[in-house]
């Protein structure tokens, strides 16, 4: 059975050296910040840093003083970064050994300095995955008590089957947005539906604030008007919007801005009255709904 996550997850991915370059402290404020607000799940990556901000979070983690079995960790392996953190790589690969996914496991343990993870997730399919190897792998770390559920991340629903014969599937992490929303009628939500797989979506807020293109011109005005319909700013409508679909999606939501983590639980009570949200999909596209 799979772990309850928060509504919304906490992004770490920025936190550490790739970008925001925190440090202890400010982690351990975002930590609290986060966990008062209602969002108790944390979303990290071995490689996240280059390798190194599941340390830096995990002695932010240690000085927390929040009962371990109030917040949920998530983290995924098997992308072989390349890195002066592993100068074994010499070019961006995957693996997925038996004895490669428990390494990566019990190191991630090691450096958030926790003693399970609420969820192992595959962070990219590999041609070269093997589904018994995995499944061995997986098995193993339930048994010991090392991780308690176990997903995929940016899978398709064959590669998902692959490994659902062999084992559990509970999540896969998927890009979802209003500007990016293909998962939605290719047949990868309604084949997680089908199967009790909850979707977690990174990148949420798509490209809305990051591009100036037709797309995003139409939608930021649609949104200027159902701002004000809704008394909400613009990125809680795009969380709301994915909320409301009825595969129960989980965003992954990476900002630290301290006003919008107060925010962002407000989207799990909006909803959108269904042309609104329609609308939404309109303007993406450029077109009718089919």
């Amino acid at each position: 059975m799979a772990v309850q996550l928060s509504p919304i997850i906490a992004g770490v991915m920025n936190w550490g050296v790739w970008d925001k370059n925190l440090n202890t402290k400010e982690m351990n404020h975002l930590i609290h910040l986060f966990f008062e607000n209602g969002i108790t799940t944390f979303d990290h990556a071995d490689i996240y840093g280059g390798y190194t901000t599941e340390a830096s979070f995990g002695k932010a983690w240690a000085n927390a003083k929040i009962d371990r079995e109030k917040i949920q960790l998530i983290s995924k392996c098997g992308i072989q970064y390349v890195s002066e953190n592993r100068p074994q790589n010499t070019i961006k690969h995957y693996e997925y050994t038996s004895d490669y996914i428990i390494w990566s496991v019990e190191n991630s343990l090691k450096n958030l300095q926790t003693e399970y993870l609420d969820v192992l997730l595959l962070h990219r399919p590999s041609p070269l995955m093997q589904a018994d190897e995995i499944a061995k792998a997986v098995e193993q770390l339930k048994v010991t008590g090392k991780i308690r559920s176990f997903g995929v991340s940016n899978f398709t629903s064959s590669q998902t089957e692959l490994l659902r014969q062999k084992t559990e599937i509970a999540f896969n992490q998927i890009q979802f947005s209003a500007t990016n929303h293909e998962a939605m009628v290719d047949g990868s939500l309604d084949y997680m539906q089908l199967h009790h797989i909850q979707p977690m979506a990174w990148n949420p807020l798509g490209v809305v604030f990051r591009e100036n293109t037709e797309q995003t011109q139409r939608l930021k005005l649609l949104f200027s008007k159902l701002v004000e319909k809704y008394h909400v700013g613009s990125d809680l409508i795009l969380l709301a919007w994915i909320l409301q679909h009825p595969a129960t999606i989980l965003p992954v939501a990476g900002t630290i801005n301290v006003s919008r983590i107060q925010q962002l639980m407000k989207a799990k009570s909006l909803i959108l009255d269904p042309q609104d949200w329609f609308a939404i999909w309109t303007e993406s596209m450029g077109n009718k709904v089919p």
